[in-house]
């Protein structure tokens, strides 16, 4: 018993932050869809603010660098954890036309809230029909 508990005591600070980080996420993803790069910028962390400059480089690079995040047909949240310190969320997104792809979004918190500070493409989840 005393492990369980002792387990579930360390999964409450991932846990506890889930819905603002999938916000987070989310708010960027409808962001880009419609190229409000200004808007995707803001949920960026301040590392990542500081190397790409302005919301129109930042925009340029994920519609090159993530076609698949800049335009996503449907996205899945998966599971939140935490590793060596930092929080990330697993994401799972499909493309126009049908790809799905795997994603992790590192999170750093700021005094403005969550903030993306990574996302690291992990794999190509398998096709669509």
């Amino acid at each position: 018993m005393r492990i369980i508990l002792a387990c579930l005591l360390f999964a409450l600070p991932a846990t506890a932050q889930e819905a603002p980080i999938r916000s987070t996420i989310e708010s960027q993803l409808q962001a880009l869809k419609v190229d409000d790069f200004a808007t995707a910028f803001t949920f960026a962390s301040p590392s990542i603010q500081a190397l790409f400059g302005t919301p129109e480089n930042f925009g340029r690079m994920v519609a090159h660098g993530y076609p698949m995040v800049h335009r996503p047909a449907a996205v899945k949240m998966l599971g939140l954890r935490e590793v060596a310190g930092t929080l990330w969320q697993r994401v799972m997104l499909t493309d126009g036309i049908g790809r799905t792809y795997l994603l992790d979004y590192q999170m750093v918190e700021t005094a403005d809230g969550w903030k993306i500070n990574a996302v690291l493409l992990l794999q190509a989840a398998g096709t669509g029909t």
